[in-house]
């Protein structure tokens, strides 16, 4: 992040109009990924058996593909988003890369999926929000996290990675009600889609405390934060 970015961030904080997020454990962090797309990763556990879930790639793989060449592990990635599935699919993945078009919900179906008013843009919601528009919409297949794991045959998830333009706060409870360990979770939080969204990110963090997890890593821009499973 150039000086400038920084500077506005920090003012961000002290005015009041993002969370200042404080970190609940320090261990050792990576990032992977570019400045877009990327996460902070604990890796000491990572390797070629490690399981990833990625949710919402648009157009930008960086994250899974340095995990996939760091750890030769096997990424699987979600997407319902109509030009992420066509990038996908026109481009040469790396075999350890295992794409689905479909999302994820916390309920099974097929819903109204919205898509960004800026036709030059990628990432679509199921939600409501400044970045979509309502007239533009497709029908989009989504899953919840037990279904997924189930289908997959998962037990364990080392890393679950999700960038899904403001459902994180809805989908949050159906995932740690799955019949699932994970290890790891990154969010990119959009709390700046809602007018009550510092709160809605309170309530997740407090949410991901209660059941064993601590912040580790928060990016530059605040908005990529990083949890693990302590307890």
């Amino acid at each position: 992040m150039s000086i400038l970015g920084k500077v506005k961030t920090n003012l961000n904080i002290v005015l009041g109009r993002i969370s200042n997020l404080k970190l609940g454990v320090k261990i050792a962090h990576q990032w992977y990924g570019n400045n877009y797309g990327g996460f902070y990763v604990h890796k000491e556990k990572l390797g070629k058996h490690s399981i990833i879930y990625s949710f919402g790639v648009g157009e930008d793989i960086s994250f899974d593909e340095e995990l996939i060449k760091e750890f030769r592990c096997k990424v699987f990635a979600f997407d319902p988003t109509p030009k992420s599935i066509t990038w996908v699919n026109n481009r040469e993945n790396p075999k350890e890369f295992n794409f689905f078009p479909y999302g994820i919900d916390d309920r099974t179906g097929v819903v109204e999926f919205l898509l960004p008013k800026n036709d030059n843009y990628v990432s679509g919601s199921v939600i409501n929000q400044k970045n979509v528009d309502e007239g533009k919409k497709v029908s989009a297949s989504m899953k919840c996290l037990t279904d997924i794991v189930q289908e997959l045959g998962h037990r364990k998830v080392d890393v679950l990675k999700m960038d899904i333009e403001g459902s994180e706060y809805k989908v949050l409870d159906s995932i740690l009600a799955a019949p699932v360990e994970i290890d790891q979770i990154l969010i990119e939080i959009h709390e700046r889609f809602f007018p009550d969204g510092k709160e809605r990110t309170k309530k997740m963090v407090e949410t991901l405390k209660s059941n064993g997890y601590e912040l580790f890593g928060i990016s530059e821009g605040r908005e990529e934060i990083s949890f693990i499973k302590v307890r």
